[in-house]
């Protein structure tokens, strides 16, 4: 009985120091200039030798695997919160609360610059774009697929599932932010707005009762007859 209550507290406490290491690691590696970190700067963070650190993560890619890991699992725990307060909004709102949620948590992990090469490492690179897949543009592309049923958009969804992915990742590698000196949530809102509704704004009178709108071209019958 003895033996079974140290065992226990022995498990727990790896557990602990696993932890711990996961969460300095987490700290140091996704800060700005986080490439120059090293293990041996990790180990003197956590005031530990750098064979205790090795004894519960091989090398330092496992070790960032488990610091992703953690990170997109708050990711989803984000994105869950953020649908659930959105929740009977109108769709536009719905989709603009998901996608800042979506683009301040891949900002604040720096997914876009793992996902192009942070490390050099073309394994990591796979499993950063393998999650961020699962993480955040599925969840997307279900949203605009549901718009789309709900007849609500006048585009495919896969076209605004590209084109939202691309805005995503460039805003995050761009030097845009601070260029205009807006906030990343004052990019995401104004990126949400114009993939949802258009960036011009008709000032002349409206051409036979409508205003013009984005043309959506159709499929045609190759062989029919196209009149002068």
């Amino acid at each position: 009985m003895e033996t079974n209550s140290v065992s226990r507290v022995s498990i727990t406490a790896d557990e602990q120091r696993a932890e711990m290491i996961v969460e300095t690691a987490g700290r140091l590696f996704l800060a700005p200039g986080s490439a120059r970190v090293s293990m041996d700067d990790l180990a003197r963070e956590l005031g530990m030798s750098k064979k205790t650190i090795y004894r519960h993560f091989p090398d330092r890619n496992s070790l960032l695997a488990a610091v992703l890991d953690r990170q997109f699992a708050a990711v989803d725990r984000t994105l869950m919160a953020a649908a659930e307060d959105a929740e009977g909004q109108p769709f536009d709102a719905r989709v603009q609360r998901f996608l800042i949620a979506a683009g301040t948590e891949l900002g604040r992990i720096g997914a876009a610059q793992l996902a192009t090469g942070r490390g050099g490492d073309a394994m990591l690179r796979r499993y950063v774009e393998q999650r961020v897949d699962a993480e955040i543009y599925r969840r997307i592309d279900e949203l605009f697929r549901d718009g789309h049923r709900r007849g609500l958009l006048s585009v495919p969804p896969e076209l605004l599932g590209e084109i939202t992915r691309g805005a995503l990742e460039r805003l995050f590698t761009s030097r845009l932010p601070y260029e205009l000196e807006w906030t990343a949530a004052d990019l995401l809102r104004a990126t949400v707005d114009t993939v949802l509704h258009g960036a011009i704004r008709s000032a002349g009178p409206a051409l036979d009762g409508e205003r013009l709108g984005t043309v959506i071209p159709t499929a045609r019958d190759d062989d029919e007859e196209v009149s002068p």
